[in-house]
Order: structure tokens, then C-alpha cells, then sequence
């Protein structure tokens, strides 16, 4: 370790555990805090401030739908600007050297793939996308973007508090009016969605199952950033653990799968993955 590295204890044995390679990483919204976006659940996280959208309301609620849009634009201004943190390089270096294979990320951000990385699967979808819920057609955001930039030229709010995972932020009530939503180009009129699984809203079957394969042929499950609170997670945990297969969490602070991780490193991930990365290039 180098002189500039304060020592974390269980770096060594974490080292070691991925040096015969073959572990899946399954990351959640503590990797991406130091590329400026909040995490839900952390000392600064937003379920602390607010309750976050949800699928019932976005679904049923055209009011509701409306205030996400409109939050939602002026969100994406900072998610656009985010960059991958050393985390992410980090798990991109790891999977150059052989360490780690395939990620499993609950985020919705697309560091993880801008950082370098391959092979990610997006637990809860992107906000790189939208979705018609009428035609199901699948768009770009930043085409979305674009159009809603030509209808909105003098929207520009400021927000109440600072952007949230999902990429939405507080704006006043009374300046939701202003806002103007465009619908689906494909079908003419279908109300568009980000591709993301709101809170609420279930996760495709098919892309569970896919994330239980990769569990099931890994040497190792490492989670990465997540507190593991809701069981869209936690479940790779709990079965990892049934069949035997090592898990390491790398978090700061506990997780509900403490309990059951064969190695916990409670210390910043922008500290500890560089390093790992160092040891096992």
C-alpha cells in the first residue's frame, strides 16, 4: 500500500479473495455519490428528505407524471454532467485485470459504463432511455432532450434541493405550470417514462433471472456502495450465501447483509477500489 494510503482493515483479505478472479459485482447509489449524485439512503441521502417518485403515481397520476417531467428536466442537467469517480475506473480496471466479471448495478446513472466498464447489467434500467408506456417504443434522453429544450425555452426554475438519484430535483409547486411534456414521436401520443424501475414497480422477471445466473457460476459476490435495504438486492445476497458463494461488502457504514458477508470493509470505495485495483494489476 502506498505511503499516501491510510490502511483499511480487510483490504489485504479482500485482495485475496479475488485474486483467483471469477467474482460479480453488485453495485448500488454509494458508488456514484463522489461523481456529485446523492444516494437514497445515506448521511445525505434524499428518502431523508422526501419520497421519491413512484410508479402508482406516475402511472395513474397525469399530475403527478407532469410534476416528474418537469422536475426530471431540470435533473437532467446534472446527470448529464456527471462523470465516473475513481469507483468506477476502479471496477473497469478490476475487470481488465482478470478480477471481476459481470456487474450488476442498481443504479441508473450509466457510470459504470462510462467508467470504462463491460458486460453491466442495469438492474433498474437507464435514464439514458425513455419508454412509451402506450407503443412500448424505446427513445433516447438526450433526443427527449433536445424537443423538450424547443418547447420549453424560458423554463429554467431553480430547484429547492439538489438533484435525486432517479434524476429528478425539488422544484416550487407553483412553478410546475410552466413546464410543457411532449408525448412518444412513434405513436403520436403515448406519455413517455424514464426506462428506470420507479419505486413500487417490479423488476422484470427475465432480467432477475439473469442476475441470479450470474450469482449462481460466481466465485465471489462483491457488493459495492449499497446499504442492500430493499430486497431488489439484498435477494443476490441472501442466495450467495445459500449456495455457499463468498460475499465481501465494501460500504461506509452497515448494510442489511452484514450478517451474512464473509468479509465487510467499512471504508470509502474511492479509497479502497483504487487500491485494489492497484494490488491486482
Amino acid at each position: 500500500m502506498t505511503a499516501a494510503t491510510p490502511t483499511v482493515e480487510g483490504l489485504s483479505e479482500l485482495a485475496d479473495l479475488l485474486t483467483d478472479g471469477g467474482a460479480v459485482v453488485l453495485s448500488g447509489a454509494g458508488l456514484s455519490t463522489d461523481s456529485g449524485i446523492p444516494d437514497y439512503r445515506g448521511a445525505t441521502g434524499s428518502l431523508r428528505r422526501h419520497t421519491p417518485m413512484t410508479y402508482q403515481t406516475f402511472t395513474r397520476d397525469p399530475r403527478g407524471r407532469h410534476r416528474y417531467w418537469a422536475r426530471s428536466y431540470v435533473g437532467w442537467r446534472q446527470i448529464e454532467r456527471a462523470r465516473p469517480n475513481a469507483g468506477h475506473r476502479a471496477v473497469a480496471a478490476l475487470q481488465q485485470a482478470g478480477a471481476v466479471g459481470e456487474v450488476i448495478t442498481q443504479n441508473v446513472d450509466g457510470l459504470h459504463q462510462a467508467g470504462g466498464a463491460r458486460e453491466v447489467l442495469e438492474l433498474h434500467g437507464g435514464l439514458d432511455r425513455t419508454v412509451c408506456l402506450a407503443c412500448g417504443d424505446m427513445a433516447s434522453r438526450a433526443d427527449l432532450d433536445v424537443r423538450l429544450r424547443t418547447v420549453n425555452p424560458g423554463f429554467r426554475p431553480e430547484p429547492t434541493d439538489e438533484v435525486n438519484p432517479d434524476g429528478d430535483v425539488e422544484l416550487p409547486e407553483e412553478a410546475l405550470d410552466g413546464f410543457v411534456m411532449v408525448d412518444c414521436l412513434a405513436c403520436g401520443g403515448g406519455p413517455l417514462k424514464p426506462d428506470v424501475v420507479f419505486f413500487g414497480e417490479t423488476v422484470p422477471r427475465d432480467r432477475v433471472d439473469a442476475c441470479f445466473a450470474l450469482v449462481d457460476a460466481a466465485r465471489s459476490l462483491l457488493v459495492l456502495g449499497s446499504s442492500l435495504t430493499v430486497m431488489s438486492g439484498y435477494r443476490f445476497v441472501i442466495a450467495a450465501a445459500k449456495r455457499g458463494i463468498p460475499v465481501a461488502i465494501v460500504n461506509s457504514g452497515s448494510t442489511r447483509g452484514d450478517a451474512k458477508a464473509t468479509l465487510k470493509v467499512d471504508a470509502p470505495l474511492g479509497v479502497v477500489l483504487p487500491e485494489l485495483a492497484r494490488r491486482l494489476a
